[in-house]
């Protein structure tokens, strides 16, 4: 696995996963919303945790500076 996500990109994911799980905690999020919600947020702090991001690969993109 080639890491592929900057620094920057891993501090957007990581914050707009905690926004997510804050809205799932006070319930703006509700239901089959908060399940995919959670399921999105988990997604994006695992990517942003290993530094890899699948999607990316086919469109050859990354985020890291050289």
């Amino acid at each position: 696995m080639k890491k592929n996500i900057g620094i920057i990109d891993r501090r957007l994911r990581a914050l707009l996963a905690l926004v997510v799980f804050a809205l799932i905690y006070f319930k703006v999020l509700q239901g089959t919303t908060a399940w995919v919600g959670s399921v999105f947020a988990f997604v994006l702090i695992i990517s942003s945790m290993l530094q890899f991001c699948p999607l990316y690969i086919p469109f050859r993109i990354t985020t890291i500076k050289k």
